[in-house]
């Protein structure tokens, strides 16, 4: 009888380029069926951005308006050709999504093992903290995007011998382009501090070839040049950069401790547009034991820059609480460190029998599977259910859309927002009523009703604690 080599069976050889074909079509179609099924509702911040993108103008950075620019003209472009609707809104956000999900597994799978890289990946790209970024319709999922980009792009640049000089070009205009992200400033300033500390980078960077090296100093350059003149001619971008809007800093330590509420409230009873936990207890301390197990090799550059990262995302998080989503990057590089260390404990325990080594995969299935399976669960049904989160949406468009056809809808609040309903619906949107003769009118809940009209029908959603939406009325006959 023929013996059975494990290595040489074709799911065993190609099992991590299956592995990475599976999880790519899981998430593909996880990230665009997202707003079908849960966080369909728009918060404050989702609302403002698409008011905003919708309205920019295409002299926008001549006057100054430059803050999130791409992803704005993105957001636009979904709006115009889809309509105003809550998927049109997050597609932008669903598009980069995707591309910061396979920049997560590019980087790990550079920095670690298959087997490490592929299991760290499938925990970070279906957790909540990431697929809430990524079903969300503001630009916040850039500040995520650039740092992940640039630790990509400065990954292959380090490890080889002799870099490609296009991977530096390319780190360039992604720096470049990442300094009109609010915070990210900061993160540019970390990127040369860095390099300047680590003697590795250092090297690297005095082996490079000198004339790219020099193109890349003078985009780099051209790009600040035109970010002062821009601050000079218009000084409130240097606050949306690097600050926020009404930042005062005894808020500071305030903005902290409010930004990492999610983040260790383990009862859910934070009210804010993250559910908490922001990260599900197995995958915080698979990431603890990660942090331990790289104190010993802390200056090597990947595992000091997950430490380095955390202490960014504290500061960051001190001018604006939201910016606790950046834990997700600094946290993805320590999930790996803590699944490389248990796998390499697990299989050190029978390191020469290839069956023992292929059984033990059984536990470890299982350990994965329960740590993964709640934690997108908890993504699904909690933005949906959970009551401190669902409050923070709001489910007025989408009932509009649905129920209301050739209405004159009285908007109130967002009239800006709604009055882009009127591009692609029949309906009409006016901020107060002025005495003109409209024979059905909808007014959304909170707002006076006019004289000379009655009630005909109130439409009611049942996602929210108040649960009357809008009003429809009738003008009264003479």
């Amino acid at each position: 009888m023929k013996k059975i080599i494990i290595s040489k069976l074709f799911l065993y050889k190609y099992r991590f380029v299956i592995g990475y074909i599976l999880l790519g079509l899981a998430f593909v179609a996880l990230l665009f069926s997202l707003p079908l099924f849960a966080q369909y509702g728009l918060s404050e911040a989702e609302i403002n951005s698409a008011t905003s993108s919708y309205y920019l103008q295409a002299d926008a950075p001549l006057h100054g308006d430059l803050v999130d620019l791409p992803y704005r003209i993105l957001q636009k472009i979904s709006i115009l050709i889809f309509g105003l609707t809550p998927y049109a809104i997050k597609l932008p956000s669903i598009l980069v999504g995707l591309l910061l999900g396979f920049l997560f597994i590019l980087l790990l799978n550079r920095w670690f093992k298959n087997n490490v890289s592929l299991l760290a990946s499938c925990l970070v790209i279906l957790s909540t903290p990431f697929l809430f970024l990524a079903g969300s319709g503001t630009p916040l999922i850039m500040v995520v995007f650039w740092p992940t980009l640039l630790l990509w792009l400065g990954s292959k640049i380090q490890g080889e011998k002799r870099p490609k000089p296009s991977y530096c070009f390319l780190f360039a205009i992604a720096l470049l382009l990442a300094i009109f992200t609010p915070y990210m400033l900061y993160f540019a300033v970390f990127c040369v501090l860095f390099v300047f500390m680590q003697p590795h980078l250092r090297f690297i960077v005095k082996s490079l070839p000198k004339l790219p090296l020099a193109i890349i100093g003078i985009i780099i350059l051209a790009g600040v040049a035109a970010l002062l003149v821009n601050i000079v001619n218009h000084p409130d971008t240097i606050m949306e950069l690097l600050f926020a809007k009404n930042f005062a800093l005894h808020d500071f330590f305030n903005n902290i401790f409010s930004g990492l509420g999610p983040v260790f409230s383990w009862r859910n009873t934070v009210e804010s547009v993250f559910l908490s936990p922001l990260m599900s207890l197995p995958i915080f301390a698979l990431a603890l034991i990660g942090l331990f197990s790289t104190t010993k090799g802390f200056f090597a550059s990947r595992n000091s820059i997950a430490s380095l990262l955390i202490i960014f995302t504290l500061i960051i998080t001190g001018f604006n609480p939201s910016m606790v989503i950046f834990f997700i990057l600094p946290l993805s590089i320590l999930i790996a460190h803590g699944l490389k260390y248990l796998l390499e404990k697990w299989y050190g325990l029978f390191p020469e029998n290839p069956y023992a080594r292929v059984a033990a995969a059984l536990p470890l299935f299982i350990l994965f599977a329960t740590i993964l399976m709640p934690s997108l669960l908890q993504y699904i049904y909690g933005y949906r259910y959970n009551p401190s989160v669902a409050n923070e949406f709001s489910y007025d468009l989408n009932i509009i859309r649905k129920n209301l056809s050739g209405e004159t809808l009285l908007a109130g609040d967002h009239y800006d927002f709604y009055k882009i309903l009127e591009r692609s619906t029949d309906i009409k949107v006016i901020d107060a009523y002025r005495g003109e003769k409209v024979e059905k009118l909808a007014i959304i809940g909170g707002i006076e009703k006019p004289k000379n009209y009655e009630l005909s029908r109130i439409i009611t959603s049942p996602m929210r604690e108040n649960s009357d939406i809008i009003y429809l009325y009738t003008e009264k006959g003479e």
